[in-house]
């Protein structure tokens, strides 16, 4: 039950799966890097895509958007994460929160092995 409280918190929140583990450094830094990531995404114009059902390989890029757990919902609530196609920086943004988001996948994992006991 930990290690799945682990994982959640930490797709909710990058990082917070370790903090909550006392491996408050390595949480940090997750949380910084991750959270970088998608703000610099935001700012070169990037697009949260969200769940379409025209398109069959839409489904990847709401996969990956949707790592950006407390982003994701937010775009949805909030006028962010639209995109800006004027701008030469749309694709490396879009790029970057999709990054952001399969990262944050991969840093929750993590934390759900830790917890497991299947890594220190």
């Amino acid at each position: 039950m930990k290690a799945w409280l682990c994982f959640l918190a930490g797709w909710l929140i990058p990082g917070l799966g370790h903090i909550i583990q006392k491996k408050i450094v390595r949480g940090l830094i997750f949380l910084v890097c991750i959270a970088g990531m998608a703000t610099l995404g935001l700012v070169m114009g990037g697009k949260i895509y969200f769940f379409r059902f025209d398109n069959p390989l839409m489904v990847l890029t709401v996969f990956a958007d949707l790592g950006n757990s407390l982003l994701f919902i937010l775009a949805q609530l909030l006028p962010i994460g639209t995109g800006v196609l004027e701008r030469t920086t749309f694709e490396f943004g879009t790029a970057y929160l999709a990054g952001a988001g399969l990262l944050n996948y991969l840093v929750a994992l993590d934390a759900f092995d830790i917890a497991r006991g299947k890594k220190s």
